[in-house]
């Protein structure tokens, strides 16, 4: 039985979990609503606040599915009720991040701004000039969305320039040495 997979998902006040036909799964709560269509082999119930995910047999693939299913059900009751956050932090001399509206402005050492616009469902908020704070009800988008803001300019290994998570630990490494 898989570890994951068998616990319950406990559904908190305030949020309601729909199952439809062919596994599509309906949570709405006080943030907001999220709809997806999960994996037709498993088997999802709704029973005395909570949900459960059995799976019908023991094959590799239906197991493998089992822990995804009961997990992609917590990460939507989790979003509607408390949403997520991604923190990112911009170092490096003359790097700066500004909103203007929905869009992001970052100064990266490019010859150029580079401007990113917040996608449906997905806030951004800077706190002075190096905090950009990424929030949302939907896991997957927050991290995908602070993934793309953080790939413009990776934190690099000598000087720990760059856009890094609020808790990434950058290695670093020793610079050149001179002549003896």
């Amino acid at each position: 039985m898989s570890r994951i997979g068998r616990l319950p998902v406990a559904i908190p006040a305030g949020v309601t979990v729909e199952v439809k036909e062919g596994n599509v799964l309906t949570v709405k709560g006080p943030k907001g609503t999220l709809e997806r269509a999960l994996p037709v082999e498993m088997e999802i119930k709704v029973e005395d606040g909570s949900v459960v995910v059995t799976r019908p047999n023991d094959l590799k693939r239906i197991k493998s599915l089992h822990g995804l299913t009961r997990s992609l059900i917590n990460n939507m009751v989790v979003g509607v009720s408390q949403g997520y956050t991604k923190v990112l932090e911009v170092n490096g001399v003359g790097y700066r991040a500004n909103k203007q509206g929905n869009k992001l402005n970052l100064a990266l050492g490019y010859s150029h701004p580079v401007e990113m616009t917040d996608p449906d469902g997905i806030t951004t908020t800077v706190e002075g000039q190096n905090k950009i704070i990424v929030s949302g009800i939907d896991k997957e988008k927050v991290g995908q969305f602070a993934a793309e803001i953080r790939d413009k300019r990776r934190p690099e290994p000598y000087k720990g320039k760059g856009i890094k998570y609020a808790d990434e630990v950058i290695r670093r490494k020793v610079g050149k040495t001179g002549k003896k």
